[in-house]
């Protein structure tokens, strides 16, 4: 069953891509449904873009559930442990 429910969020950073350039990235793309190369039936998809530059300057992530949590709790550790006036 797919859930259709996609969430859009602008961004301010920076990706690595094809031939290993690095670009900015402009927005972000997150929904959960099928994989198209993740071994699970439903992953957490990500897709970090900047439609700008064209269909080349994205970085894809599909992530099952279990790991897309520990990566949300890592991110929060990883903010929480910086000094506050580093992540304004």
């Amino acid at each position: 069953m797919c859930t259709y429910a996609t969430v859009t969020a602008p961004m301010t950073g920076s990706a690595k891509g094809p031939n290993g350039a690095w670009f900015r990235v402009t927005d972000a793309t997150v929904y959960f449904d099928h994989p198209v190369h993740a071994p699970a039936e439903h992953s957490l998809n990500i897709d970090l873009a900047a439609p700008a530059r064209g269909p080349s300057a994205r970085v894809a992530v599909e992530l099952t559930a279990e790991s897309a949590r520990e990566l949300v709790a890592a991110i929060q550790a990883a903010l929480a442990s910086a000094p506050a006036e580093m992540t304004v």
